[in-house]
């Protein structure tokens, strides 16, 4: 019987783990980097061990010293979250040679599965050996072979790219996942992404909990899931499960794994077997009833499944919120999460609590949240709502992006693909921002505290009160009065106004305002708003072509032979920024020379930062006039 459980992982993944293993009276140790030495998971732990290391990202990958930390806070079980650790044979060898109980798959079917090169040969796929890659294979994708989330995939669609798509693809999975194998497959357009959950024991049974669909999927990385797969056909449906435990089987695979493939004109292609649970794992739950935590837990202690598995009740949806701004290029954020709360009738699972800081280290994903519903129409509903309504005061989210997601025709009408994206992302972060937002503002700071004993008014008319603020890339000026009765704006009649709260009459309808201040950021219910000081600082100049900084991050290569003095054209890529485990490319604006390039390999860097300048090539024109 396990009493104590390490979960070799961070943030939300532990505290998953965790809620499940509290549930069951089973205490639980969490691993931390120096850098998460406070961070939710570590504080929710009965127990937390350090994981040294200068590195914060890395120490999680070093299975020596995470064994170590079981042993040593006296666990019995060691459960590999579904990240990281979690599809390393070696590590799992490591836990079963220390004498611990491993919570997930055998080793050698990690490494059967684990490898995406090695799965499809056993499925009886080949992939596409780099050096044979001719035009007629094209597009293709660029893959690794170890992990997943979206890193280390490069689409490519010219053959002049390959090369430059298979270095970058081998550095991130290399970084990411401490494995820079990468293989190449054909890359079907248009599909649909999706996946089989499995639940398999050491008595011969395997579940195949159902379908899942992925579909919507930005930079290769999942946005929204649900359960079941809408619109499949039953004899297409039967044949997925069919060969997610024809892939089980194969390997004699037991605990919690999912099978993925790419549905593509009423055929199923093989993707790969994830040998860990998944993050879009809660819709399979609140499908199917299930903790599949307390399953792999169960059948690690040797139980048995039910010849059959459960019956599945209606729909379920999961979105992932993310700390990036879509006003720029969709780059991660860094900052507090100062609140983050969603109505009542929605599952959250996060590994943040109020107040807690993103950092630069690991994935900027906020939180999952997942709606349930008798049908998939009332769960969409829900959840979009939901998210609508939430609560977050931090970092700029893409919490807008869901929500329209969730309300486009295409998704509801079941009709979506894995190029949604690609067609409708321009449309769908347009800015939407509400204009009485800044007014609200305004008024809630003018009723606050801080406001002097007299405030403005004046027993004769004067110039209103004038504050401006920063939203979705605009300036906004708003104007108001003191008056006798209190506050007043043009075109509105204020009801209310206080700290937290503005209530406001537009046209005989009465809207209510909610508000919260953090430093320079307003939050008036899902807008956020930077306040901007009555007189403007001095702007720092920078010189024409300046590349900055967009995000905290580390330097991690400068292009082969670039030195000031270089020429470069447009496009070209200069140097490469990792952030949250990503790699963003800083690319020549223009076609011109590198005329400051004051970082190296190696440095980290803060947002705006100079990391380079580009001089534009002056072409000189000469006017030729004609003579008669």
């Amino acid at each position: 019987m396990i009493t104590s459980v390490l979960v070799a992982n961070r943030g939300e993944i532990a505290c998953r783990v965790f809620r499940t293993c509290g549930e069951a009276g089973i205490r639980t140790v969490a691993v931390h980097s120096d850098a998460d030495a406070d961070a939710l998971h570590a504080r929710v732990a009965d127990t937390a061990v350090r994981l040294p290391g200068s590195a914060p990202a890395d120490t999680y990958l070093r299975a020596d010293l995470v064994v170590k930390a079981a042993v040593s806070a006296g666990a019995d079980a060691v459960h590999p979250g579904y990240g990281f650790l979690s599809e390393n044979a070696d590590f799992a060898r490591a836990v079963l040679d220390a004498g611990l109980v491993w919570i997930g798959p055998p080793p050698e079917a990690i490494e059967a599965m684990a490898s995406k090169t090695r799965a499809k040969r056993l499925m009886g796929l080949a992939p596409l050996p780099p050096q044979e890659v001719r035009e007629s294979d094209l597009p293709v994708l660029v893959k690794a072979a170890a992990g997943g989330g979206g890193r280390g995939m490069r689409v490519v669609r010219r053959l002049a790219d390959l090369a430059a798509a298979l270095e970058g693809a081998r550095a991130e999975a290399a970084s990411a996942f401490g494995d820079g194998e990468v293989f190449v497959e054909p890359y079907v357009e248009n599909g649909r992404h999706v996946e089989v959950q499995i639940l398999a024991d050491t008595h011969g049974t395997v579940w195949a909990l159902g379908t899942r669909d992925c579909s919507l999927q930005r930079r290769h990385q999942k946005v929204v899931e649900e359960a079941p797969a809408p619109g499949l056909p039953p004899e297409l449906d039967a044949e997925l499960r069919e060969l997610a435990v024809r892939a089980a089987r194969a390997v004699d695979y037991v605990g919690a794994g999912t099978v993925e493939f790419l549905v593509a004109g009423g055929r199923a292609h093989f993707l790969e077997m994830n040998t860990r649970l998944q993050v879009e794992h809660p819709v399979t739950e609140a499908v199917f009833g299930l903790d599949l935590v307390a399953e792999q837990i169960r059948i690690a202690e040797g139980a048995a499944l039910d010849p059959e598995p459960p019956r599945a009740r209606g729909h379920a949806v999961e979105a992932r919120l993310y700390a990036e701004d879509p006003a720029d290029d969709w780059t991660p954020q860094t900052g507090v999460l100062h609140r983050l709360a969603v109505p009542a009738g929605v599952r959250l699972d996060t590994g943040f609590g109020d107040g807690d800081p993103i950092g630069v280290h690991y994935d900027p994903m906020l939180a999952k949240v997942v709606a349930h519903a008798p049908t998939r129409a009332e769960a969409i509903r829900r959840l979009a709502g939901a998210l609508e309504r939430a609560t977050i005061h931090g970092p700029t989210t893409n919490r807008d992006l869901l929500v329209r997601s969730l309300r486009h025709e295409e998704f509801t009408s079941a009709r979506m693909d894995t190029g949604f994206y690609d067609r409708h992302l321009a449309t769908l972060t347009e800015p939407a921002h509400d204009p009485y937002a800044p007014l609200a503002a305004a008024l809630a700071e003018a009723s606050g505290p801080a406001r002097s004993r007299f405030g403005g008014w004046r027993n004769l008319p004067s110039q209103p009160q004038v504050r401006r603020y920063a939203l979705g890339g605009e300036e906004h000026e708003v104007h108001y009065h003191h008056t006798r009765t209190g506050l007043a704006a043009q075109g509105v009649q204020v009801v209310h106004a206080g700290p937290d709260l503005v209530v406001l009459e537009i046209d005989g309808v009465r809207r209510r305002f909610e508000v919260a201040r953090h430093g320079d950021r307003v939050h008036v219910d899902g807008a956020a708003l930077t306040a901007l000081p009555r007189f403007p600082a001095p702007e720092v100049r920078h010189a024409p072509g300046s590349l900055l900084a967009p995000m905290p991050g580390t330097v991690v290569k400068l292009a082969d032979g670039l030195i000031t003095g270089s020429g470069v054209r447009a496009g070209e890529p200069l140097l490469w920024l990792e952030a949250m485990k990503m790699q963003h490319v800083i690319s020549a604006p223009v076609d011109g020379t590198v005329t400051a390039l004051p970082v190296t390999t190696g440095r980290q860097v803060q947002v705006g930062t100079l990391l380079a300048v580009v001089q534009a090539v002056v072409q000189e024109s000469q006017e030729v006039s004609d003579t008669l």
